[in-house]
């Protein structure tokens, strides 16, 4: 078995719905904490979308396993962050080496 190198600082979020006082609501991303993981990158694609190119890039990111229920275990829909890099959690796959991996897409705008 290969040792995996969980050397990429990478911070969970979800996402978060706050009154605006005006009987809407305005969109945000609490963070949760701050995971070491490691990214594999796939193939990418690209499409057009409100006149600017946008890339997927869908990619692999492998952490260390927390149990369900545990705020540190990400689910789909939450995102992680890092930098300026933003990768959106699609799906969430345990694994028997006590890992979890995510499948996620990062968006890159052109």
């Amino acid at each position: 078995m290969t040792r995996l190198r969980l050397n990429r600082a990478l911070i969970l979020q979800r996402p978060e719905r706050d009154s605006d006082g005006a009987g809407g609501y305005t969109e945000g991303w609490q963070t949760l904490g701050t995971l070491w993981a490691a990214i594999t990158p796939a193939t990418g694609r690209e499409a057009a979308a409100f006149g600017a190119a946008l890339a997927r890039v869908p990619v692999r990111i492998t952490l260390r396993a927390a149990s369900i229920g545990d705020p540190r275990r990400p689910v789909a829909g939450h995102r992680f962050r890092e930098g300026a890099r933003s990768y959106l959690i699609l799906a969430v796959q345990d694994s028997p080496q006590r890992r979890l991996t995510c499948i996620a897409e990062e968006e890159l705008v052109r």
